[in-house]
């Protein structure tokens, strides 16, 4: 049998939850994650960032063997040597084993070094410290993953003197040139793995100004070292991954102790995989520790509550499934705000659920008023967006925002429904912000009409987008008349050095929701994702409408990338999710080749927008697969901006009532 060892991996994994360790790799259980890591890589640029790292240690000895025998063989006959840079070098200490990325020897001091696809604006171990000498809780994982290495680095090499280092992205240094990040594409190797191939013509002076620094992190580690870990905050840092490396070497299961990160927990089986004799770990832990059978796992729980910070007192208590929640446990009260408050509102869903009452509320009342204060034609905007790790150009920063793509419908007073504008820019290593905006400009300014959007991102991106316009050293055409028309349309934000609110500044359709309507099919969930899906089910009115095929039908609604579509389509009584609905990708091949985004190779969602794009970015690809996924790019983009039309149709009809 093949060795069990602790892994960074494994390590990280049990960080977030022990119990995880005993359900990791087995095909028994369901897992959501198993293919999170090369999505978040491709998303987030982790591929490049770990490759553009090496890049700046030349002469150094890359061991890419998986076989963990050989790569320890191998790390051992380099380290003979007095100076030496190894890459993914391999150590083992007892029932650990690790992979670093970049090991640094000269003579009895090693640099070991760990490449993370993440960015920071200051240059020293105090960015990962906050003001009470404890690590960040954002940088925690990754400073546990350089503490864990270091550990068994040391334990293995006593002889060494070791010192931690974090490399990641340095958001203020500027890219020395053009083209840099196309210089590191993914491609499939002979063994049908995905790697980075480097350019050819990567030049000196591409790496003449680093963009990615080290920070050193022994403190960092000395801080981990000093703490207690263990169920009980008995384990010393050695005694704790010795707990974990003895439970995983025998398969032995840690008792579970339920958290609110059980909610996001990866082991949850889906009903279809229950349904094919898949196992929930997640259900297997709350059946051990709370002595629950399967239909206490059908009722409403305190993870449905919206915004809900008390869950861990709640588990901890045992206080778990909604219909033992008191009012007194929310303490409901009004904020002298229109509509109801956080607190209210959670009250409400609670009552709901005690009640199996599956009605909508809305405050009709309110939301009249905000709608009478609506001026026509309405727009309903959309944008997708990305940081890429990597710049683009020359000047730029890493992990500079992107906009990439928007969708752009529009609502008249008589009802009438159009899909106006679009815009999508998927050409390889091309900054395209300036173009976005000025399509964006051409659209919005014909009328004078409100504008939407869900959330804060478009404001905020928006924003960012007059920065960089501000900023630009290079002639600009119509500059100020852009910087004026973003300032029209948006209010800033706390970091602007000066303050304005636009007189056209964009409507927030989810603060609508949080305010004015409720629907218990969300789950408390506030996403246009699962609002939607609930609305369409809710809305007599949307079901008779959209059940025939006027969507981009001729006399019907026009649309740039549907024809006589149907967004109401039924499963067992129930509307189907419009997401749902959109087209899969890349039918023809592997999953595990050509899977885009989550679970599936479906584009699903915001995260899926942005990985797609990735993907376009730094995959070696066929025109065909290109075009393909474009396609249901702006297709996927169309189904937000239309969403939203949606429910503002929904909310109409429900006023008129």
């Amino acid at each position: 049998m093949k060795r069990r060892y602790l892994t960074k991996s494994r390590f990280k994994l049990a960080s977030e939850c022990p119990t995880k360790l005993f359900y990791d790799g087995k095909p028994e259980y369901a897992n959501q994650k198993l293919q999170d890591d090369f999505l978040e890589a491709l998303a987030e640029g982790g591929f490049q960032v770990g490759e553009l790292a090496k890049q700046y240690f030349p002469g150094g000895y890359n061991i890419d063997t998986l076989d963990n025998e050989k790569a320890l063989r191998q790390t051992e006959d380099l380290l003979k040597q007095k100076q030496v840079i190894i890459f993914e070098a391999a150590i083992c200490y007892r029932d650990c084993f690790i992979r670093i990325d970049i090991l640094k020897k000269d003579d009895n001091q090693i640099e070991l070094i760990e490449v993370k696809a993440k960015s920071i604006e200051q240059k020293d171990e105090n960015a990962f410290i906050n003001s009470r000498g404890e690590i960040d809780s954002k940088w925690k994982p990754y400073i546990l993953d350089a503490a864990f290495q270091k550990y068994v680095l040391q334990q293995a090499k006593p002889e060494y003197c070791i010192s931690a280092f974090l490399m990641v992205a340095n958001k203020q240094s500027k890219c020395p040139t053009d083209g840099l990040n196309q210089k590191f594409k993914i491609v499939i190797n002979k063994e049908g793995r995905k790697q980075v191939k480097v350019s050819e013509n990567l030049s000196i002076q591409d790496l003449s100004n680093p963009i990615l620094c080290q920070i050193n992190v022994d403190k960092c580690c000395d801080i981990i070292y000093r703490q207690m870990y263990g169920i009980d905050g008995s384990l010393k840092f050695d005694e704790y991954v010795a707990m974990l490396a003895d439970h995983y070497k025998h398969d032995i299961k840690i008792l579970p102790i339920p958290s609110a990160a059980c909610a996001n927990c990866e082991f949850k089986a889906s009903d279809e995989e229950e349904k094919a004799d898949i196992k929930s770990g997640f259900k297997e832990c709350w059946k051990e520790f709370y002595s629950w059978n399967d239909d206490d796992f059908q009722q409403p729980n305190i993870f449905d509550i919206w915004n809900f910070r008390k869950k861990d007192d709640y588990l901890h208590s045992g206080c778990i499934k909604l219909s033992e929640i008191t009012e007194a446990d929310i303490i409901p009260k009004s904020d002298a705000k229109p509509g109801i408050s956080s607190s209210e509102r959670q009250w409400l869903q609670v009552q709901k659920a005690q009640t199996d009452d599956h009605s909508v509320w809305i405050d009709k009342e309110n939301l009249k008023r905000e709608m009478d204060s609506w001026v026509y034609p309405l727009h309903f905007i959309d944008f997708e967006t990305t940081m890429v790790a990597i710049p683009f150009n020359k000047g730029r920063h890493p992990y500079e925002g992107i906009a990439f793509q928007y969708s752009h419908h529009v609502v008249q007073k008589d009802g009438k429904i159009e899909h106006r504008g679009q815009y999508i820019n998927t050409t390889p290593g091309f900054f395209p912000n300036f173009e976005f905006i000025r399509h964006l400009e051409r659209e919005l300014s014909q009328d004078n009409g409100s504008i939407f959007r869900y959330a804060a991102h478009e404001n905020t991106f928006l924003n960012l987008i007059y920065t960089q316009l501000v900023d630009a050293t290079s002639e600009i055409p119509n500059k100020d008349e852009l910087c004026d028309f973003i300032r029209t349309i948006t209010h800033s934000i706390s970091r602007q050095n000066d303050q304005w609110v636009g007189e056209r500044n964009m409507i927030d359709m989810l603060e609508l929701v949080k305010r004015y309507y409720f629907d218990p099919a969300t789950k408390g969930s506030n996403s246009i994702k699962q609002v939607l899906p609930a609305m369409l089910n809710s809305s007599e009115y949307l079901q008779k409408k959209y059940s025939q095929p006027i969507y981009g039908a001729a006399n019907g609604i026009t649309s740039l990338n549907y024809k006589n579509w149907k967004w109401i389509e039924y499963e067992k009584g129930h509307v189907i999710d419009p997401y749902l609905l959109l087209p899969k990708m890349f039918g023809d091949l592997k999953k595990e080749e050509y899977f885009l985004l989550n679970e599936s190779d479906e584009i699903k969602n915001g995260g899926a927008a942005m990985t797609a794009y990735a993907k376009m970015q730094f995959e070696e690809m066929t025109d065909y697969e290109r075009a393909e996924i474009q396609k249901a790019l702006l297709k996927y983009c169309e189904l937000d901006t239309m969403a939203m039309v949606m429910i503002y149709e929904g909310w109409y009809d429900f006023i008129q009532l």
